[in-house]
């Protein structure tokens, strides 16, 4: 990926790094192992790739300290090298051009209140009592609703729905499709209907946070959904009314948070977790991909259920026997009653 031009010693020195190798190489590029070559800087976080790092055609690789003697070329070395490529790549790539104004085919109600040095794009709407902050960009096709908040140097990329009331904070960044603030799903039932129940509520999104495609934040039934700041959401997660999420939590793809669920502080939830309602996770909480969380998890640390992917016979062997459990269960629980009652037996 093409970035700006910086020498290694500057590099090292706003990474915190150790460098090995000339201070005035230039590196203009962020590329993986396998495929950088000269000007380009690459990184090895998993040792997996320790193969292509023998043979990198990089200027320069981000690597830890066990790894240095493997490099073939200089090397910016971290005890994270993972959080160092993050921040050379910030450092690097050029954030796309952003010119203020409001686009001739977008449609602003006058009753909105958008900053002159915010950005309006092609075919958007913002709807009456809302307000986009200083160099917040609307990307294209977005919907802004009415009374709805877009914060200082926030980003809607494109065909984003913020919904009525919902408030979203400063530099937060909204991948396409994503709809914050639609209903919850409230449903009463009326001797065999459904009767909906009106969302009420709002959704408040606080700073820094990024919300993947297609992912969709329900408003709240009576109170808020809440987002902590510094959360990152993957593609495609469900979120329903009523949840509160703290600070820098991060929540991978296709997963699904029901109701008024409380997730602490800095959590992992790793794809295609499925969390019930009304539940509670403290804060450090890691859930494991495809865990199915049933009950509420109150002290820290690696939470997991499921089962791996077996071979489809292995697999058909165990269903069978798990088939079975029940009945096994039957017959131990009435030879451990035969057991009991011959003992007594034998005391008399």
């Amino acid at each position: 990926m093409p970035g700006t031009k910086w020498p290694l010693g500057r590099l090292a020195e706003r990474l915190g790094a150790e460098l090995r190798g000339d201070p005035d190489r230039v590196v203009r590029a962020i590329a993986p192992l396998a495929a950088a070559g000269e000007g380009d800087l690459s990184f090895l976080a998993n040792r997996r790739y320790l193969k292509d790092l023998r043979t990198t055609g990089a200027s320069a690789v981000i690597l830890g300290p066990g790894d240095v003697d493997a490099s073939p070329t200089a090397a910016l070395v971290l005890s994270n090298p993972y959080l160092g490529y993050a921040r050379a790549a910030a450092l690097m790539v050029e954030p796309p051009a952003f010119s203020p104004g409001i686009h001739p085919s977008a449609v602003v109600d006058p009753a909105a209140d958008v900053s002159p040095e915010a950005s309006v794009g092609p075919l958007a709407f913002v709807a009456g009592g809302s307000r986009i902050g200083t160099r917040a960009r609307i990307g294209p096709g977005s919907v802004v609703g009415p009374d709805a908040v877009v914060g200082d140097d926030s980003r809607l990329i494109a065909n984003v729905t913020v919904c009525r009331d919902v408030r979203i904070g400063a530099r937060c960044l909204l991948h396409p499709g994503a709809v914050v603030g639609a209903d919850g799903f409230g449903i009463a039932n009326d001797r065999g209907t459904w009767l909906k129940i009106p969302q009420l509520g709002s959704v408040r999104v606080g700073d820094d946070v990024e919300v993947g495609a297609n992912t969709a934040i329900d408003r709240g039934a009576l109170q808020d959904t809440v987002i902590g700041d510094g959360v990152k959401i993957d593609n495609q997660v469900q979120i329903a009314h009523n949840v509160v999420i703290g600070a820098d939590t991060a929540i991978a793809g296709c997963v699904a948070i029901a109701g008024s669920v409380r997730i602490g502080a800095r959590c992992i939830i790793e794809g295609a977790a499925m969390i019930s309602g009304h539940l509670e996770l403290a804060d450090d909480v890691h859930v494991t991909g495809g865990t199915a969380v049933a009950k509420s998890i109150l002290r820290s640390g690696v939470w997991s259920s499921g089962m791996p992917a077996q071979e489809n016979h292995v697999w058909r062997k165990m269903w069978i026997r798990m088939q079975k459990l029940d009945d096994l269960a039957r017959r131990l629980a009435r030879i451990e009653r035969q057991r009991q009652e011959n003992g007594r037996q034998s005391d008399d």
